[in-house]
Protein backbone atom coordinates (compact mmCIF):
# COMPACT_ATOMS: atom_id res chain seq x y z
CA UNK A 1 0.00 0.00 0.00
CA UNK A 2 1.10 3.47 -0.77
CA UNK A 3 1.27 5.99 1.98
CA UNK A 4 0.00 9.21 0.49
CA UNK A 5 0.29 12.17 2.72
CA UNK A 6 -1.10 15.48 1.66
CA UNK A 7 0.95 18.56 2.40
CA UNK A 8 -0.18 20.47 5.44
CA UNK A 9 -2.49 23.34 4.57
CA UNK A 10 -1.56 26.76 5.75
CA UNK A 11 -4.48 28.10 7.83
CA UNK A 12 -3.56 31.67 6.88
CA UNK A 13 -3.78 30.95 3.14
CA UNK A 14 -7.58 31.09 3.28
CA UNK A 15 -7.45 34.38 5.15
CA UNK A 16 -5.22 35.89 2.47
CA UNK A 17 -7.72 34.92 -0.22
CA UNK A 18 -10.60 36.32 1.82
CA UNK A 19 -8.76 39.60 2.40
CA UNK A 20 -7.93 39.83 -1.31
CA UNK A 21 -11.60 39.37 -2.20
CA UNK A 22 -12.67 42.02 0.33
CA UNK A 23 -10.07 44.42 -1.00
CA UNK A 24 -11.22 43.85 -4.59
CA UNK A 25 -14.85 44.36 -3.56
CA UNK A 26 -13.97 47.58 -1.74
CA UNK A 27 -12.22 48.93 -4.84
CA UNK A 28 -15.01 47.78 -7.16
CA UNK A 29 -17.77 49.54 -5.23
CA UNK A 30 -15.82 52.70 -4.45
CA UNK A 31 -18.27 55.59 -4.81
CA UNK A 32 -15.51 57.83 -6.18
CA UNK A 33 -15.32 55.61 -9.26
CA UNK A 34 -19.07 55.88 -9.88
CA UNK A 35 -19.22 59.64 -9.32
CA UNK A 36 -16.06 60.29 -11.32
CA UNK A 37 -17.20 58.14 -14.21
CA UNK A 38 -20.63 59.76 -14.41
CA UNK A 39 -19.25 63.29 -14.21
CA UNK A 40 -16.61 62.52 -16.83
CA UNK A 41 -19.14 61.06 -19.27
CA UNK A 42 -21.65 63.87 -18.75
CA UNK A 43 -18.80 66.40 -18.94
CA UNK A 44 -17.76 65.11 -22.35
CA UNK A 45 -21.37 65.24 -23.59
CA UNK A 46 -22.02 68.78 -22.31
CA UNK A 47 -18.63 69.99 -23.58
CA UNK A 48 -19.41 68.70 -27.06
CA UNK A 49 -22.81 70.39 -26.89
CA UNK A 50 -21.03 73.63 -25.94
CA UNK A 51 -18.56 73.33 -28.81
CA UNK A 52 -21.35 72.87 -31.34
CA UNK A 53 -23.82 75.40 -29.88
CA UNK A 54 -25.76 77.34 -32.45
CA UNK A 55 -26.48 81.04 -32.60
CA UNK A 56 -29.79 80.61 -30.75
CA UNK A 57 -28.14 78.96 -27.74
CA UNK A 58 -25.46 81.66 -27.60
CA UNK A 59 -28.09 84.43 -27.76
CA UNK A 60 -30.11 82.74 -25.01
CA UNK A 61 -27.00 82.68 -22.77
CA UNK A 62 -26.09 86.28 -23.69
CA UNK A 63 -23.01 85.25 -25.68
CA UNK A 64 -21.52 82.94 -23.04
CA UNK A 65 -20.79 79.37 -24.05
CA UNK A 66 -22.26 78.08 -20.80
CA UNK A 67 -22.47 74.47 -21.98
CA UNK A 68 -18.78 74.52 -22.84
CA UNK A 69 -17.73 75.92 -19.45
CA UNK A 70 -20.10 73.71 -17.47
CA UNK A 71 -18.98 70.66 -19.44
CA UNK A 72 -15.31 71.43 -18.86
CA UNK A 73 -15.96 71.89 -15.13
CA UNK A 74 -17.85 68.58 -14.96
CA UNK A 75 -15.12 66.82 -16.90
CA UNK A 76 -12.41 68.24 -14.61
CA UNK A 77 -14.34 67.21 -11.49
CA UNK A 78 -14.93 63.70 -12.83
CA UNK A 79 -11.28 63.27 -13.74
CA UNK A 80 -10.21 64.53 -10.31
CA UNK A 81 -12.48 61.97 -8.62
CA UNK A 82 -11.04 59.18 -10.77
CA UNK A 83 -7.49 60.39 -10.08
CA UNK A 84 -8.22 60.47 -6.33
CA UNK A 85 -9.56 56.92 -6.49
CA UNK A 86 -6.50 55.78 -8.42
CA UNK A 87 -3.98 57.48 -6.10
CA UNK A 88 -5.67 56.40 -2.85
CA UNK A 89 -7.55 53.16 -3.46
CA UNK A 90 -10.12 52.05 -0.92
CA UNK A 91 -9.05 49.33 1.47
CA UNK A 92 -11.39 47.29 3.64
CA UNK A 93 -11.09 47.99 7.36
CA UNK A 94 -8.74 45.78 9.37
CA UNK A 95 -10.22 42.96 11.43
CA UNK A 96 -10.06 44.98 14.66
CA UNK A 97 -11.75 47.95 13.03
CA UNK A 98 -14.56 45.77 11.66
CA UNK A 99 -15.25 44.44 15.15
CA UNK A 100 -15.36 47.94 16.66
CA UNK A 101 -17.69 49.11 13.91
CA UNK A 102 -19.95 46.13 14.60
CA UNK A 103 -20.33 47.31 18.19
CA UNK A 104 -18.00 44.89 19.91
CA UNK A 105 -15.73 46.34 22.60
CA UNK A 106 -12.04 46.91 21.95
CA UNK A 107 -11.06 44.60 24.81
CA UNK A 108 -13.06 41.34 24.84
CA UNK A 109 -12.40 40.94 28.58
CA UNK A 110 -13.61 44.42 29.46
CA UNK A 111 -16.80 44.74 31.43
CA UNK A 112 -19.29 46.98 29.64
CA UNK A 113 -20.94 48.02 32.94
CA UNK A 114 -17.65 49.47 34.23
CA UNK A 115 -17.74 52.22 31.60
CA UNK A 116 -19.37 55.46 32.59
Amino acid sequence: MENRSEPARDPLAGEDETEARRSAAARLFDIRRVIGGLFAVYGVIVTLMGVFDGRAELDKAEGVRINLWAGLAMLAFGLLMLLWQWLRPAEPPATGERERVAGQPDDPGADSTARS
